[in-house]
């Protein structure tokens, strides 16, 4: 599929900015007209990834969350979010509803779930010690 724009970004991994995250992620997809559901869908996903960085990526210590997206010609929104941080161990135990590794603080372990719930597509890499890289693909228009 051929790229027809794309963003790149990096801020530091801290709270207030998971709302610059979603605020440019919304403001970078804009121009393909999504509706409101499609909007808030992509915009929750990003926050909940943004927030899998902070809390679980760099346990909120100092660090770089990366984003990057494209869009295609088909109107697929294609946003990738990265960390450096401690990686994921087991994804596949990590992607499980309830499941979490922040046992000491109130969280639902349902990051990934709501990803995949409001993506087309949700994929997770990540290395012990290297970080974790969150792909999310949406097809914008997809209702019509």
């Amino acid at each position: 599929m051929k790229t027809i724009n794309e963003m790149k970004l990096s801020f530091p991994s801290r709270s207030c900015n998971e709302a610059f995250a979603r605020s440019a992620v919304a403001a970078f997809i804009l121009n393909l007209d999504p509706t409101l559901n499609e909007l808030s869908d992509l915009k929750t996903a990003v926050s909940e990834a943004v927030t899998n960085c902070i809390v679980h990526g760099y346990r909120r210590q100092s660090g770089t969350i990366f984003i990057t997206g494209k869009i295609t010609e088909q109107n697929r929104v294609v946003i990738k979010i990265r960390d450096k941080g401690c990686g994921i161990e087991n994804v596949a135990q990590a992607m499980q509803p309830l499941f979490t590794t922040a046992a000491d603080e109130e969280r639902a372990g349902l990051g990934f779930a709501v990803m995949q719930s409001f993506c087309d597509k949700v994929r997770v890499a990540s290395a012990v010690g290297k970080g974790t890289t969150v792909t999310l693909e949406k097809q914008i228009g997809a209702d019509d």
